[in-house]
């Protein structure tokens, strides 16, 4: 047995762990969970769990077929918020096996894995630092009631919010999840914490963990946290704003001494895949119908296909440089939400602007003016084009996509698409209460 697994055994022992929840993701992001006692850790370590493979499917469920759970033992850590009478609970991130031991084209981490091993090929470690925005509210009712009414970095008198945000932080550190800063964001009882850059692998398991523990946080003290796209009409919506960059060895190949802006080619070609590519990736990135709410002019979301170093109406910021800090030059797309699946959305963006790296993309120049306030005309002669407008053109244009069906793989790309068209047909078949308002009354 090596070191790692010899490890979360002496680890299980020395914190009296009665249960092990190994934890991986479906398709659509959702963690699924099943529990096995300590007594069958070791077995399960060597050969994996066996489980009903249809849970990963999402909505289209269709083929019932035997999977095996095989256990990452780096990702072993204490859950802190369940109770230890009877002993302490564990988890640990699965890899999704066929029964003959291959990996399972529709695991979510194997396919980030596939396209991180793309860029290890061409030298490259992918580093990312995602911005997870949520909301708080005092239940999950259809009629969310909020905590606050603060606005961005608001230092408001001590509320139950900014309890649940130390709290929060405390138990992801806990954990081992390092995180830089939080803060009140723009809308009322929105809130954000901003977790430590890291590898993406260990940045997918970690954003899936720090969604549970905002709810499980939330929820013990009789509330309700939410990272849905858009839940309060008229507000600003929350955003994953995902920093990225390409690392050689200890050094970013991000960054250009000699570029006035620090810049390096590398980069640019980045962000030219990200711009020519990112249509064909918010299918990925902006999975459900309510992502389009807030993909909307007006509410700091992006819409449009350009980049800038200070602008942030743009898809693509370049934070400022700081002198001496060449490990922070990096590249941040804004158009992800916290709903999304990390795992898959990590492996898209980084697809997207490998593409660019290696065909060598031309960048187009940065755009410093506001997008949202140009013309048009003035959008059409910048060559500025704009993202999906709503799920279903998302779902068309991902379909076609050569570049999706590579990243992806041709089962994962087919089940998206299908998961995707089953929830367009359904939202589209609904009355809703707008269109009852709307129209009961004068039709």
């Amino acid at each position: 047995m090596d070191k790692d697994k010899q490890y979360v055994l002496e680890q299980a022992e020395a914190h009296n762990v009665k249960f092990v929840n190994l934890w991986f993701t479906d398709i659509l992001g959702y963690l699924k969970s099943f529990a096995i006692t300590v007594e069958e850790l070791e077995p399960s370590l060597e050969d994996g769990q066996g489980f009903d493979g249809s849970s990963i499917q999402g909505f289209a469920r269709i083929d019932e077929s035997d999977m095996v759970a095989l256990p990452d033992p780096k990702t072993f850590v204490i859950l802190p918020w369940r109770p230890n009478e009877g002993g302490a609970v564990a988890r640990m991130f699965c890899d999704i096996l066929r029964p003959d031991g291959t990996p399972y084209g529709c695991d979510p981490r194997y396919v980030l894995k596939r396209n991180l091993q793309r860029a290890a090929d061409l030298g490259f470690t992918f580093y990312v630092g995602p911005e997870l925005e949520y909301f708080y509210f005092k239940s999950d009712s259809l009629k969310p009631e909020v905590l606050d009414y603060a606005g961005y970095f608001d230092r408001t008198p001590r509320d139950e919010a900014i309890d649940l945000r130390r709290e929060t932080v405390l138990t992801l550190e806990q954990m081992g999840i390092k995180v830089e800063y939080s803060h009140h964001e723009v809308a009322p009882s929105q809130h954000e914490i901003d977790l430590k850059y890291a590898d993406a692998l260990t940045m997918a398991d970690h954003a899936m963990t720090y969604r549970l523990v905002v709810k499980e946080i939330a929820l013990s003290q009789g509330l309700y946290a939410t990272f849905m796209p858009k839940p309060i009409f008229d507000e600003n919506g929350s955003g994953m704003h995902t920093h990225q960059s390409l690392f050689r060895g200890e050094r970013n190949a991000f960054f250009d001494p000699d570029d006035p802006t620090h810049l390096s080619d590398i980069a640019r070609h980045y962000i030219a895949g990200l711009l020519r590519h990112g249509p064909e990736i918010t299918l990925v990135t902006n999975q459900w119908i309510n992502s389009y709410k807030r993909l909307v002019p007006g509410y700091e979301a992006p819409v449009y296909l350009s980049w800038a170093f200070t602008n942030r109406s743009d898809l693509i910021r370049v934070p400022a440089y700081k002198p001496g800090r060449e490990q922070a030059t990096r590249i941040e797309y804004r158009a992800p939400d916290p709903a999304c699946n990390p795992y898959l959305a990590f492996a898209v963006m980084l697809a997207a602007g490998l593409e660019g790296i290696e065909h060598e993309y031309e960048c187009p120049p940065p755009v410093e003016r506001n997008v949202y306030e140009m013309s048009e005309e003035d959008r059409q002669a910048a060559g500025i084009g704009s993202l999906p407008s709503d799920l279903l053109t998302a779902i068309e244009i991902a379909e076609n996509s050569q570049l999706l069906k590579k990243a992806l793989g041709e089962e994962m790309h087919g089940k998206l698409i299908e998961n995707k068209r089953i929830e367009w047909d359904e939202y589209r078949s609904q009355v809703t209460s707008w269109e009852m308002e709307k129209y009961l009354p004068i039709l």
